[in-house]
């Protein structure tokens, strides 16, 4: 039998950060012919949302995503529904550029707890606040589990079968974001992508790197470390998803590269890697 057709790619906007904004991260997709975009919020903001939906239509750009919501775990009611509120606002945004997804990275211990079970809890119930938002919108909410070396500070949910639970709980509207760099190291990823199905909503790979200097911002391009990027995707294909691979590499070496130079070992690496 043979291998399923590779996806086509999409710029995580994180990849080129320290250099581009959006505006230019746009344009750069469309001169190296990236069928794709995943834009940050923070970055969007600065574009501002609508003018940013009218440059990526025009560009013919698909928007495989929006990073990111979540953030739900605070120490106090008044900043958990400020979380809330955010996220009703991180709705209206991929919805108004027509994003596959909208990325949840769930949040952490809130500061001084050493409550795991209370911030799990709060995730689930922020994300139970927004789905009726989420489903009116037309719009996926993608949980991205990340390592557990992130459970204190960013995600208290750290494997795809924690992030699916939670999609059998809170029902329609709900999907999940595969993150290689986050779920390649455990031994149920299989049945886990497997179990997900169609509910897999987003894609991302880099790599991850032998020594890894620094836990958040050392990514590897693709095939520069020790993931089986295109084993993992197959995998996914094999279970229903059908949407663009987004490359997201956060790491301070090459935000110091030059982005197009980064753009374009990115279509080289998707192409040998992914």
């Amino acid at each position: 039998m043979s291998a399923a057709p590779q996806p086509g790619l999409s710029l995580n906007t994180a990849t080129v950060r320290e250099a581009w904004s959006l505006e230019q991260c746009i344009d750069g997709c469309a001169r190296h012919a990236i069928p794709g975009i995943s834009p940050w919020r923070d970055k969007l903001h600065e574009m501002g949302v609508a003018r940013a939906a009218i440059a990526i239509r025009d560009a013919g750009l698909q928007v495989s995503g929006l990073c990111r919501g979540g953030m739900f775990p605070a120490a106090d009611a008044a900043d958990r529904l400020a979380a809330i509120e955010d996220n009703r606002r991180a709705i209206e945004e991929a919805h108004a550029l027509g994003a596959r997804c909208l990325v949840m990275v769930c949040g952490g211990l809130p500061q001084g707890s050493r409550d795991l079970p209370g911030a799990r809890a709060m995730v689930r119930d922020g994300l139970a606040a927004i789905i009726e938002d989420a489903r009116a919108a037309g719009v996926t909410i993608a949980l991205e589990p990340l390592h557990p070396m992130t459970c204190a500070d960013r995600s208290v949910l750290s494997t795809l079968g924690q992030a699916l639970d939670l999609c059998d709980e809170i029902g329609p509207g709900m999907g999940v974001a595969v993150d290689v760099y986050h779920v390649w190291w455990d031994p149920q990823v299989e049945a886990q992508i497997a179990r997900a199905g169609q509910r897999i909503a987003a894609f991302h790979t880099c790599d991850w790197l032998v020594p890894t200097t620094d836990l958040l911002l050392d990514r590897g391009m693709p095939g520069d470390g020790v993931i089986d990027i295109r084993g993992l995707r197959e995998k996914a294909q094999a279970a229903g998803f059908d949407g663009l691979l987004e490359m997201e590499i956060l790491s301070t070496a090459w935000w110091q590269r030059d982005p197009d130079e980064v753009l374009a070992l990115c279509k080289e690496r998707h192409a040998a890697f992914c």
